[in-house]
């Protein structure tokens, strides 16, 4: 027992070979989901190859950041990216990215197991009631957003509430994306969703611009630190691209909103799964 907790490596298999393995399946999770397949791309590294967070998260940061730039470059050529706010979230992102990284290299892998494993079940439940929903229909406040459109111009119009809103979620979402390994969009697409106007498409367009900024910030400060794996990062992150490539052939095909459940049960288990292996290696080993 005390084997399969600290890895699932299969026997004789070439750790390229896993890698590619995992990637292509994130990838195909991702595509077929819509969000979210690479935050289980931390773990999954973890069981099969032994990382520790702090070893998986900057490949899993990586490949968040691919996905998220292939998905911000179609919003781009769609011209409903907010690049403006983009670019303060993600600048906000940038400082404190390298930070998350630096500390993930310092603390102890138990307890950025269980946060990340927080993090995954916070996820999953908001991903399977999303799932639940009609993805059109947005919940807002009665009061009006900080940020707001400009109706001749179409463009937010900037204030100090508006500013400062954005620039603290690119601060959490920053920190968290060096720490962990997660894009940080589930901090972000909630605070678009609260303090701004903006149509359902352009938040989720804006959100992967920011993400794949972001992400680049970290993985430059990993690969800085030498914390970067290139041999298994590599290759998962090609096959994470080729898995997202397959993935949208039969994204239309099957039902989405049940993927989606899906895909929450999935992470909800690898998280108990998480919370488990620390237990066992700290308290029952």
């Amino acid at each position: 027992m005390a084997d399969w907790f600290n890895g699932c490596e299969l026997n004789g298999m070439d750790p390229i070979l896993i890698s590619i393995f995992i990637g292509a399946l994130t990838g195909i999770v991702l595509a077929l989901t819509g969000a979210g397949g690479t935050i289980v791309a931390v773990p999954l590294l973890m069981f099969s190859l032994h990382l520790t967070v702090a070893e998986a998260a900057p490949i899993g940061l990586f490949a968040v950041g691919l996905s998220a730039a292939i998905g911000a470059i179609l919003g781009l050529r769609h011209k409903i990216v907010r690049y403006r706010a983009a670019s303060l979230i993600a600048f906000a992102g940038a400082l404190t990215a390298p930070a998350g990284v630096w500390l993930a290299q310092r603390l102890p892998n138990a307890p950025l197991s269980l946060l990340f494993a927080a993090v995954l079940i916070y996820v999953a439940v908001r991903m399977f009631r999303q799932s639940r929903q009609d993805p059109t229909d947005i919940v807002r406040s009665t009061e009006e957003p900080p940020c707001r459109l400009d109706d001749m111009g179409g463009r937010l119009i900037w204030n100090i509430p508006c500013f400062r809103a954005l620039a603290l979620s690119g601060t959490a979402a920053g920190f968290l994306s060096g720490l962990l390994g997660v894009g940080g969009g589930f901090v972000i697409v909630p605070t678009l969703r609260k303090v701004t106007d903006l149509s359902v498409p352009s938040i989720l367009a804006t959100s992967l611009a920011i993400i794949a900024l972001i992400s680049l910030t970290g993985v430059i400060s990993a690969i800085f630190i030498g914390a970067l794996n290139w041999s298994i990062a590599i290759p998962f992150c090609g096959a994470t691209a080729a898995g997202m490539l397959l993935g949208r052939l039969f994204a239309g095909r099957v039902a989405g909103h049940r993927l989606q459940q899906s895909f929450a049960m999935l992470a909800i288990c690898i998280a108990i799964g998480m919370i488990i292996k620390v237990i066992w290696n700290v308290f029952l080993r």
